[in-house]
Parts: C-alpha cells; sequence; structure tokens
C-alpha cells in the first residue's frame, strides 16, 4: 500500500514529488540574486540618479529671480557651528533629558 501511494520510490528512498518538477536540492542561501535582476537594479539606481543630477542643475542657480535678496555669506566658524555643533547639542540635550526622565529603573 506504502509503494502504491508514493509511485514506487518509497523502497529507493526517493520523496514523493510532483511528476512534471525537478526535484528540489538543498536550500543556496549563496548567491540569490541573479545577475539579470542585478543590472536590472543598477540601471534604474543609475536612472534615477542621473536624473535627479539634470533636472537640480547648480547652473539654474547663476540666474537670479526676481525678488531674490541673499544675504551675506556664513564663515567658516559659522558654518560648522551651526551644521556640526549645533546638531550635537541638541542631540545630546535630547539624549540627557531621556535618560534623566527614564521611568524603567529598578526601584530597591
Amino acid at each position: 500500500m506504502k509503494a502504491a501511494r508514493t509511485g514506487g520510490g518509497a523502497a529507493s528512498g526517493q520523496a514523493l514529488r510532483h511528476p512534471g518538477r525537478a526535484a528540489r536540492g538543498r536550500v543556496r542561501y549563496v548567491c540569490t540574486v541573479d545577475k539579470k535582476n542585478a543590472l536590472r537594479a543598477g540601471a534604474l539606481a543609475t536612472g534615477t540618479t542621473l536624473m535627479m543630477l539634470l533636472m537640480s542643475s547648480p547652473a539654474l542657480a547663476l540666474t537670479r529671480d526676481d525678488g531674490d535678496d541673499p544675504g551675506p555669506g556664513l564663515s567658516v566658524g559659522e558654518t560648522l557651528g551651526l551644521f556640526v555643533v549645533a546638531p550635537l547639542v541638541i542631540f545630546g540635550i535630547i539624549a540627557g533629558l531621556v535618560m534623566v526622565l527614564d521611568k524603567s529603573r529598578k526601584q530597591a
């Protein structure tokens, strides 16, 4: 009865499988992305990047618009303070508040 149910392969150790499909081998997790999909993803990323660069060309910044009134430029110290030091200070304040106001401590 067992041999009839599995198609006669149970005696030789073969597993039951669909008659039109090849037997599944071991599972391989190395190199699961084939070349065609990788090339497609690379082409899409490259195309998107190039389109963004072309659409936001720095050459458009050379012509002034009506009503443009740019202020004085920032010095190196002001730039570092604004874009480096200020975010680090804000991050430190937030982290300090989180540590001070933490309510998950064990109360002994």
